[in-house]
């Protein structure tokens, strides 16, 4: 009975060793939210519509052209990041 102790206490050392790997791909944890991974995958898109109001403006276009991009890039941000978090298409692959 000794040794298989040792063995399972080997085994959950090794489990714990990685769970908290830092090199590890980012991965959701179950049942939780990974605000991490969808602020990270959302950021590029939301960087990008920013910078296009911000090209407009630069263009000299009326700012209420410009500023009317805004709520369609900030919905499509916020759909995306709960989405991502959430891992919404996770079960369907």
């Amino acid at each position: 009975m000794a040794s298989t102790t040792s063995a399972d206490d080997r085994a959950d050392a090794a489990a714990t060793d990685e769970e908290f790997d830092p090199n590890a791909p980012l991965q959701s944890e179950t049942g939780n939210k990974n605000r991490k991974r969808a602020a990270l995958a959302v950021a590029p898109f939301l960087a990008i519509g920013l910078g296009n109001v911000v090209l407009l403006l630069g263009w000299g276009i009326e700012p209420l052209w410009a500023f009317a991009l805004l709520p369609p890039i900030l919905f499509c941000t916020v759909l995306a990041y709960l989405v991502f978090s959430t891992d919404f298409l996770d079960g369907r692959t």
